[in-house]
């Protein structure tokens, strides 16, 4: 049982539809997760149509690349919103489930930049960085409740978030640059690691922050 809340719907139907095709219930739910009100409401229809919550992946977020003394205050509340108020606002609804069930796991994506950076990159790293100190928060605070908070920091991933970047040479040279074992990324290699740490394999981790990277952090 899958529940996909997006601020895109169609993408979360269409990844619904896939799923419900592979014979997985799936529920497509249309959220800005900066909003808490709409947070609360998407909580809300989870629990009617499945019961509880036993996994929470937050995965949405943005890359924001401002410089310091022209970034304006809205742009700067945009940022923190998006890339750590509403990975908190879904914990928030989320953790009363877990709690009554006395198990759970939560799975923030974060980012290399939460401990490496590159110029141009403020406030995503500050963003990624308060992303693991929460991370940190929560799994101690909820310890108790066997509810067990890891990160994710992955490094360079072929998705649309990267289109940026030119491929052919100028992609080849990045990752060439950064990633030891040579190639990109992909979703599906953060997906692997995400389901160890909420498997019963991963039942011993508990408020770590798991380069996913190729080897990225090394190099630098």
């Amino acid at each position: 049982m899958v529940a996909l809340a997006e601020i895109d719907l169609a993408s979360a139907q269409n990844a619904a539809e896939e799923l419900l095709q592979q014979g997985f219930p799936a529920l497509a739910i249309q959220v800005d997760i900066t909003r808490e009100a709409e947070v609360q409401s998407a909580v809300s229809r989870v629990m009617e149509r499945f019961g509880r919550v036993d996994i929470l992946v937050n995965n949405a977020g943005k890359n924001f690349n401002y410089d310091a003394t022209t970034m304006s205050e809205a742009d700067w509340d945009n940022a923190m919103n998006v890339d750590v108020k509403g990975a908190w606002l879904c914990c928030k609804y989320v953790l009363p489930s877990m709690i009554a069930a006395n198990a759970g796991s939560i799975i923030n994506i974060a980012s290399v930049h939460a401990r490496i950076t590159a110029p141009k990159h403020f406030p995503y790293a500050a963003a990624k960085s308060a992303l693991v100190g929460l991370t940190r928060n929560l799994a101690l605070d909820y310890a108790p409740y066997n509810i067990r908070v890891n990160a994710v920091c992955p490094g360079i991933i072929d998705t649309s978030r990267m289109d940026d970047v030119p491929r052919g040479d100028p992609w080849n040279q990045m990752v060439s640059n950064n990633v030891p074992l040579g190639r990109a990324g992909t979703g599906e290699d953060i997906a692997r690691n995400c389901v160890y740490l909420c498997s019963d394999q991963g039942s011993w981790v508990s408020g770590q922050s798991w380069n996913v990277d190729g080897g990225h952090m090394t190099a630098h």
